[in-house]
């Protein structure tokens, strides 16, 4: 059961003073029995009182808004965090028996909001990709670890090709992106063959450096089961989600899990910086506190269409670039 010390910090600087200043933060890690919180504190800048509140998915959400001229806005989570090892679902009903189950939770909530899939330009396409590999005589968490692998054998690992608007229609094209885009992917397929799947984010634990996005935010799917819930596949690092994955949030994509997103009156002239530092408790202890370096740092200088400075104002802008530079 290894604990992690997690330090995640989001700061904006803005070029002039900014006022009421509205936001949104999903950075509460999950507490269940798969993850312990043991400790978790959340610093802003000018300490305003944060409203927590439950999400439609169950996730933990605060809002805040400092209504007062701002010139820095700095959110600064720090948490520690025990992950327990997962178990492999080792499930003796047959298959076409879990197909049958599934066939019902399709109908139920919450399942139902995790079988939503967009119409897609390459559907015929990638629907006869799904043909050439899915097996009906395989269980679904078969076929689910068969979709993830294909994934991670067959799309390269590319930084800056894709974006968090990236379609999964472009990713297919592509045949290449980043975590997000592979979860995404693999989302559209899972969903395709009647396994009800949700987008999660969050952070994979560092140790010896052979996984893809150690040490940052990270993007992963999670399948449902039957006769056993959701399970965790990272198509990333053709792995099972265990005890190096640390979930913040659960939604049907990103929109559902974004950590930081607001609003402010005043210039669209500001610098965004964010950087995350996760240590294993133990080493902490003995080397001391460690300040992380930004990831990412983004300067967004006198925008003038509407569009682009949602784009470029949100923490959506943020996620493109941190992946790009993983």
């Amino acid at each position: 059961m290894p604990a992690y010390n997690v330090k995640h910090i989001t700061r904006y600087s803005y070029g002039n003073p900014v006022v009421e200043c509205a936001n949104q933060i999903k950075l509460y890690p999950i507490n269940d029995g798969f993850q312990n919180v043991l400790r978790h504190k959340i610093t802003i800048t000018k300490n305003p009182n944060v409203e927590v509140f439950t999400d439609f998915f169950g996730n933990q959400v605060g809002v805040f808004t400092i209504v007062e001229p701002l010139s820095e806005l700095q959110i600064v989570s720090e948490a520690e965090v025990v992950t327990h090892e997962i178990q492999l679902p080792e499930i003796e009903s047959p298959a076409d028996k879990q197909w049958g189950l599934l066939r019902e939770a399709c109908e139920r909530l919450p399942y139902i909001d995790f079988l939503q899939k967009e119409h897609l330009e390459e559907e015929e396409n990638i629907k006869s990709f799904i043909h050439s590999l899915y097996d009906e005589q395989r269980t679904p968490f078969e076929n689910a670890r068969i979709f993830s692998e294909y994934i991670f054998k067959n799309f390269e690992y590319k930084k800056g090709v894709t974006s968090v608007e990236t379609s999964v229609d472009e990713i297919w094209r592509l045949k290449a992106g980043v975590c997000q885009d592979f979860a995404h992917f693999l989302l559209w397929i899972l969903r395709y063959i009647g396994i009800p799947a949700r987008y999660v984010s969050g952070y994979i634990c560092p140790k010896d450096h052979e996984f893809r996005g150690e040490g940052a935010t990270h993007a992963w799917v999670e399948a449902y089961v039957p006769d056993y819930g959701w399970v965790g596949l990272d198509p990333t690092n053709n792995c099972i989600a265990s005890d190096r994955h640390i979930r913040l949030a659960v939604g049907r994509n990103f929109s559902d899990c974004t950590p930081v997103k607001g609003t402010y009156k005043g210039s669209s002239d500001h610098v965004l910086e964010v950087s995350v530092s996760i240590y294993n408790k133990k080493e902490v202890a003995e080397a001391g506190d460690v300040v992380a370096n930004p990831i990412f740092a983004y300067r967004s200088s006198n925008l003038t269409d509407t569009s682009l400075k949602e784009k470029k104002n949100s923490y959506r802008y943020y996620m493109e670039q941190q992946q790009q530079q993983q």
